[in-house]
């Protein structure tokens, strides 16, 4: 097969396998056609008010400041005196848009909303706002046009203020809640003035909703322990007692008013938010006026946790919900049906009303998501063969009319615990189906994608035998039989009938007709599988164990270092002692002792706190300095030289020195700035981007011998690197390079153990020379070695200072050299190039590998795939949507970043190619493309191929 059709196709592939996750996992649950429920009894309260103090944790609520008070000391007195509390759990991702979906439309939000950055709505679903006859609303403009856009009508109204106030590195970011604040109270005074709008605030079922951000972007800005977080968290509350105030005024306190103040998510101890770690899932509920029941004083309470203790609160009867039973709770108080999509439990104990209206609001919340689950059964029924159809037996139709049968009977003879438990359980069950059909076709899907993953992974480890290796020269192909392509196209036709007689989405025709191609394309390579097996027998068998036991050792090593990252430290450090374990260490000590040297000081990173846990700006400035040291060191060497060439080079070495001294005083400079909080100096921000800017473009002018060339990259990305570290990070590109290049020196250096005695200079070979040389040599043992390192170099450069060990990992004070000003794609973007960075560094280096081998870069590469897919599959088969919250989103970013890898690999290589062999002209910066050299280099002329061996052919060399 061509080699350009096979990565095409390889691209294809991968990207099916890398989207399947999101069919099997993350389709969206939400289903349409239920009918509204709602409680026939009179609510309690004609109006809501909802406060969301978003980034706001439960402990920095509640917990007692250093000297014993609390920061919030009007919502302490609520849950003292005059309302009910508790912890409200959220789940993940522990972002805004999800957390206010879960509040205000009371299901969990699907990952489809993530390719819009959860601003805009992939599917429209209900929420208690579109249930309320009016809802007005203040705060950011990223969160309220999503309720406003999915609303029926105009009754939602929206009042933002504009997107780039949200700066982190603003003088006082609780000017955002202070905004809010302002405009609530200007537009009541408005309404005393105004007839119409005052008769639309008198109304009943109306809702009024304030998002404060200010906590969030003080803590992005300055951490959760910070003076300036949990200062705000007074602020709010100061607002929130004013607010309460005008409300019971401007009603004459007619005790019709509901409050409920909450949040959408926490935050690390370091300043994010996005995973399952607890500082993100435990958010503070605190519930006070109309329907609410009053502050309970209890003897004892038990809890898995010791936070009642910490709080001081042991003697005030907490009650736990999950975040999105806070909007049927909200539903019902206000008397709107609820929310058709919501998957929330009602807490009844918040309720202070009858029995009878807490029996009859369960009863409609059964009901409510019972409908759901009807239509979710009636929908995968419709599209699945009768005698293929399995029903969720828990809940039968029969069952389902005897419970509600039941609980209707138990309402009437006034017994409303039992109806109330009842429902519960009726309400359970229906979870339970609701999520039963939701993944229905998961095992169908999943059989379908692993048939693919092995098909390929097979058929790319049997290309790399027939095409790159000796096993199977000289051997007649046999005549493939016509049987096996109509045996195939039979298979794709009857696959293709049943999923259309199914009625299935078109994703699920790729997902099933993907492997019978592959396959197909794996048994037409009979004869080569012969040939390896037949090779194989002839191995010796404890050989063969042993290597094979190695190479599971290596991929099991792999795939543990993404769940423990001392793992890598473990694999570096067998590293350093590879030289002593061959004949290197006698061949080449210097080399082999700085191998060592640099592996061990690699080691070191994994081992170090997930990077932005412990910011020091010395340390990056450390960094700058060693890099101008190194830099500096290439000065002499560039002036000696002469000629018009030389003086390019030197200028091109010299920018490279001024980018890093640059970056140095931008990053000490916009430090000092924030914590002055004067915001990001203009200046700082333009020579930031033009860094960054410049970072790609000038390695393309320095010289492409081969040191000079991967050094230049150096220089050039690291000065983007400074300024997008916090810490110790700085240095991780540093050491890594270093590693990259004695590895290089290694692999020369093993050429010489295979039998090959020429061996060329660094500073001698020039990246420019273009032409396939697999015509030079095949694949042999030694170059699975060589794949394996680059795969382990790639995770280590991933995971090495743990920029994504989680998302929670990322830390927004990276980009705060470039932008301060929240733009969730912007800052994603260039956390992205940071973790990027470690990955070209590495791909650079494998080139000048590949180079110095007289490998090419494609067989190697198809070596790399194998492996990666390996890796791929065992995370595919890891994947869970059980347990903790924090297990099942790291068991799906696993699987993510194997996949992105496998992709990213084919850019990547495209890049480093690019960044390598191309070379623009200083002056007037024309283009040469890099074109082969009018006479082949000396090494290349070292060597002919045999089919059995590779010898020296020029003594001159």
């Amino acid at each position: 097969m061509n080699m350009l059709l096979f990565f095409t196709l390889g691209l294809f592939v991968h990207f099916v396998f890398f989207v399947s996750i999101f069919d099997i996992y993350f389709t969206s649950p939400l289903v349409h056609g239920m009918t509204p429920q709602f409680t026939p009894l009179p609510p309690p309260a004609k109006r809501l008010v909802l406060f969301v103090a978003d980034g706001l944790r439960a402990d920095a609520l509640y917990e007692l400041d250093e000297n014993g008070n609390s920061r919030a000391p009007f919502l302490r007195n609520i849950i003292m005196y005059e309302g009910s509390w508790g912890i409200s759990h959220t789940r993940v991702p522990t972002e805004s848009r999800p957390g206010h979906v879960a509040l205000i439309a009371g299901f969990y939000e699907d990952v489809s909303a993530v390719a819009k950055g959860w601003k805009e709505n992939p599917v429209e679903f209900d929420s208690l706002f579109n249930e309320s006859k009016y809802t007005w609303s203040w705060g950011s403009p990223d969160i309220l046009p999503m309720f406003a856009k999915g609303a029926s009508g105009d009754h939602v109204y929206t009042h933002s203020y504009d997107a780039k106030t949200e700066d982190f590195g603003a003088n006082d970011a609780t000017k955002l809640d202070t905004w809010v604040f302002d405009n609530v109270k200007d537009f009541f005074d408005t309404a005393r003035n105004n007839q119409s709008l005052f008769s639309k605030i008198n109304e009943e079922k109306i809702v009024f909703f304030l998002h404060l951000l200010g906590i969030d972007t003080n803590g992005h800005a300055h951490r959760p322990s910070s003076r300036d977080y949990k200062d705000n968290i007074k602020k709010v509350d100061d607002g929130v007692k004013e607010i309460v105030s005008m409300f019971k005024h401007f009603y004459g306190n007619d005790g019709k008013t509901t409050f409920i103040f909450t949040s959408d998510h926490g935050m690390t101890d370091w300043g994010f938010h996005g995973a399952g770690h607890p500082s993100e899932t435990l958010t503070p509920l605190v519930t006070w006026g109309a329907g609410i029941k009053y502050a309970q004083k209890v003897s004892a309470q038990e809890f898995d946790d010791a936070f009642l203790k910490e709080w001081r609160l042991e003697n005030w009867k907490r009650q736990d919900v999950n975040q999105a039973d806070i909007a049927p709770l909200m539903a019902s108080l206000i008397g709107v049906p609820f929310p058709l999509n919501s998957v929330g439990i009602l807490p009844v104990d918040y309720l202070n009303n009858t029995d009878l209206f807490k029996a009859e609001s369960m009863f409609t919340n059964a009901v409510q998501i019972l409908e759901q689950f009807k239509v979710k059964m009636t929908q995968k029924k419709e599209v699945t063969l009768p005698f293929l159809f399995t029903p969720f037996k828990l809940l039968s139709d029969s069952k389902q009319l005897n419970i509600l049968r039941k609980a209707r009977s138990y309402i009437k003879q006034r017994k409303f615990d039992e109806a109330v438990s009842l429902c519960k359980e009726l309400i359970h069950l229906a979870l339970e189906g609701l999520s039963y059909y939701h993944t229905y076709d998961r095992f169908f899907l999943g059989v379908n994608v692993v048939a693919g993953f092995v098909g390929w992974t097979s058929y790319a480890s049997l290309l790399i035998i027939k095409s790159h290796s000796n096993l199977t020269r000289g051997l007649t192909v046999k005549k493939s039989s016509h049987l096996l392509p109509y045996g195939f196209l039979a298979a794709g036709l009857l696959v293709a009938l049943f999923l259309l007689i199914q009625a299935c989405p078109w994703t699920y025709y790729v997902y099933c007709l993907l492997p019978v191609p592959i396959w197909y394309a794996v048994l037409r390579e009979f004869q080569v599988i012969q040939d390896l097996v037949a090779s194989l027998l002839t191995f010796p068998l404890s050989h063969f164990v042993g290597y094979l036991l190695v190479f599971t050792v290596g991929i099991e090593v792999l795939v543990l270092s993404f769940f423990y990252r001392y793992m890598l430290t473990a694999g570096l450090i067998v590293f350093a002692g590879w030289p002593f374990l061959t004949k290197l260490w006698t061949q080449a000590k210097i080399t082999s002792l700085s191998w060592t040297l640099f592996s061990l000081l690699l080691a070191v990173f994994p081992l170090m706190p997930v990077v932005g846990r412990t910011p020091d700006i010395s340390l990056v400035m450390g960094a700058g300095l060693l890099v101008l040291l190194l830099s500096l060191f290439a000065v002499p060497s560039l002036i000696k030289r002469k000629g018009s060439f030389a003086k390019e080079e030197l200028l091109v070495h010299l920018l490279q020195i001024l980018s890093t001294v640059l970056s140095m005083y931008v990053v000490y400079s916009t430090n000092s700035s924030l914590r002055r909080k004067q915001g990001l100096p203009l200046m700082n921000q333009l020579l930031s981007w033009a860094v960054l800017a410049s970072s790609l473009v000038v390695p393309l002018l320095s010289s492409p011998v081969l040191f000079q060339r991967l050094f230049s990259i150096l220089l050039s990305l690291m000065s983007t690197y400074l300024l997008l570290s916090t810490g110790y990070e700085a240095l991780f590109p540093l050491v890594l390079s270093c590693l990259m290049f004695v590895w290089i020196h290694m692999e020369q250096e093993t050429l010489q153990q295979s039998g090959i005695s020429c061996k060329k200079k660094l500073t001698n070979i020039q990246f420019s020379y273009t032409m396939d040389i697999t015509q030079f040599r095949q694949l042999y043992l030694d170059d699975i070695r060589r794949a394996f390192f680059l795969v382990f170099f790639l995770v280590t450069a991933f995971f090495g200072t743990g920029n994504i060990a989680s998302i929670n990992s990322f830390e927004l004070a990276s980009v705060y050299c470039f932008l301060t000003v929240f733009s969730p794609f912007m800052m994603g973007a260039l956390m992205m190039w940071k973790i990027l960075i470690p990955f070209v560094l590495v791909m650079c280096a494998f080139e000048a590998v590949q180079l110095t081998t007289q490998l090419s870069s494609k067989s190697l590469f198809l070596i790399v795939l194998v492996i990666s897919d390996i890796m791929a599959l065992h995370f595919f088969f890891l994947v869970k949507d059980y347990g903790s919250w924090l297990d099942i989103g790291t068991s799906i970013s696993h699987y993510v970043i194997v996949m992105s890898m496998t992709i990213f690999l084919v850019f990547l290589n495209g890049l480093a190619q690019m960044l390598t062999t191309k070379k623009l002209k200083l002056r007037g910066f024309d283009s040469d493309v890099s074109k082969p050299l009018q006479q082949s280099p000396p090494y290349l002329d070292c060597f002919s191929y045999t089919p059995r061996r590779l010898c020296t052919c020029r003594a001159q060399c």
